[in-house]
């Protein structure tokens, strides 16, 4: 006959099991009675968690001036020194990055305004001579235009970046007085002679380029090399392809790390990407804090994400270029290249080169 089970042992398995329930709930009681709740944050302490800063000190209390460059040697993306191109060197940064919660940038529009057709019913014919006239036309004159006068001036540049040094506009006046400031955008491009040569002048010369082997580095007293390249939209790092692109920011972007209010001028040679640079400055209205523009555009094909049929493309083009005009830029120098293979939208028409620098000056600019 088979051994009988105790009676005591299942009244006391389950006794166990509602004494471990009875401590367990004793513990999480105890910890919320002994522990403060952490208070809510605000905007701002929730805005810098999510770029990974510190979150700013309270109002009232003062931050000891050790700790505050602690901080700030701790943020990855503070610039505070560059590396000079003198080796063992090091050199006081240009820039110390702003935080993201200072951006000056207002709401930009979502698209440019298209010009209407050149033609009853849309025409490659129409679209390219309205363009191509248009580009080749100045709109105001400007009798000084090379850097022969300014000091440091090299006569090795490769190809004419011109910039109007009339008095009547500012940019002569700033050279002088050592207050210009010049962003050059590329991409691999050897030929710095331009910069060298403003930068020699006096100016503060920004050169970003994605080829450059360090982060940041100064060459002089004025001129600074970024390893950034600018687009038309700052990477999401919520994207996993965008996290290859971390050295890639808008203009404006940059502009307000940097604390730049303006540019004198802004030289772009960025291989048909500045199609929609140039939009994105237009939308986002950075183009307004800037007194002159060089661009070298590339016809030979629609350029980077710019789609659509040739007709629309050609429209595109010229539909930028008349907001410029709108924001009161005037061309008053065109460029055309010959040593560049002759073509317009992959096809040898229209008697065009496939590549022009065009320079415009801001007639309201102070």
């Amino acid at each position: 006959m088979p051994k009988e089970r105790p009676l005591w042992r299942g009244p006391a398995f389950r006794l166990c099991l509602l004494s471990a329930a009875l401590f367990l709930c004793l513990q999480l009681g105890m910890r919320r009675t002994w522990c403060p709740e952490e208070k809510p944050r605000g905007p701002a302490a929730v805005a810098a968690a999510a770029a990974g800063r510190a979150p700013p000190p309270a109002r009232g209390t003062e931050q000891h001036p050790g700790a505050a460059a602690a901080a700030a040697a701790a943020g990855r993306r503070r610039v505070t020194y560059v590396r000079s191109g003198r080796r063992g060197s090091a050199a006081p940064g240009c820039c110390p990055l702003q935080p993201p919660g200072g951006s000056r940038r207002k709401t930009g529009r979502w698209h440019i305004e298209l010009q209407p057709w050149a033609s009853p019913t849309p025409s490659l014919n129409y679209e390219a001579l309205r363009f191509l006239k248009y580009i080749s036309t100045s709109q105001i004159s400007c009798e000084h235009m090379n850097l022969n006068s300014l000091r440091g001036y090299s006569e090795t540049t490769k190809k004419p970046w011109s910039v109007c040094l009339d008095e009547r506009f500012s940019l002569i006046h700033r050279i002088r007085s050592k207050q210009c400031r010049l962003y050059s955008l590329g991409l691999g491009n050897d030929d710095n002679q331009f910069e060298v040569s403003m930068a020699n002048s006096g100016c503060e010369v920004h050169r970003f380029d994605p080829s450059i082997k360090s982060a940041h580095v100064q060459e002089g007293r004025h001129l600074w090399y970024h390893r950034l390249s600018i687009d038309w939209r700052d990477p999401n790092p919520a994207i996993a392809a965008h996290k290859l692109h971390s050295n890639t920011k808008k203009l404006g972007t940059i502009l307000n790390e940097f604390g730049h209010q303006k540019i004198d001028v802004l030289k772009a040679d960025v291989e048909s990407a500045e199609w929609k640079i140039l939009e994105n400055l237009i939308l986002e209205d950075v183009v307004e804090q800037i007194g002159q523009l060089v661009f070298e555009v590339h016809i030979h094909w629609p350029g980077f994400e710019v789609s659509g049929n040739d007709s629309t493309v050609v429209r595109y083009w010229y539909s930028l270029l008349r907001e410029l005009e709108l924001k009161d830029f005037r061309l008053f120098h065109t460029y055309k290249d010959l040593s560049k293979p002759q073509m317009f939208l992959k096809k040898e028409a229209f008697n065009a080169s496939s590549c022009y620098t065009l320079s415009w000056v801001n007639t309201r600019w102070k």
